[in-house]
């Protein structure tokens, strides 16, 4: 028995509706063709992401400091600083400023929930 890696990444959030606005908006992420009802999936790849309601029993306000502590979640853009720019005009925190190191330009940020999500620019 082999597990061959990530297949599938979602992150649990507050308002599914303003969570997928963001990620659609601001990032540039397209939804793929179909998804739960309970989920917005995008076309990413190799691996698909998604936003998601949280699971029965699950309260994201009681995980603390922020939900997806001590997990490193990247996302590789074709130009990071564009993002960046992007992203800071609108008011989003940026908890990392852009630096240039083996992947690329690259820059950390909290998305409307609080996680941490990095953004790269070189495979």
């Amino acid at each position: 028995m082999t597990v061959t890696g990530p297949d599938f990444i979602a992150l649990q959030v507050r308002d599914l509706a303003a969570a997928a606005e963001f990620y659609e908006n601001r990032l540039g992420l397209r939804r793929a063709p179909s998804g739960p009802p309970h989920a917005v999936v995008f076309a990413t790849s190799p691996v698909p992401f998604a936003v998601r309601e949280p699971l029965p029993g699950f309260d994201l306000d009681a995980v603390g400091p922020q939900p997806g502590a001590g997990v490193a979640l990247w996302l590789r853009a074709d130009d990071a600083q564009a993002v960046h720019d992007d992203l800071a005009a609108a008011g989003v925190p940026i908890v990392a400023a852009p630096v240039d190191g083996p992947f690329g330009r690259t820059f950390t940020f909290r998305d409307l929930d609080g996680y941490a999500v990095t953004i790269h620019d070189q495979a």
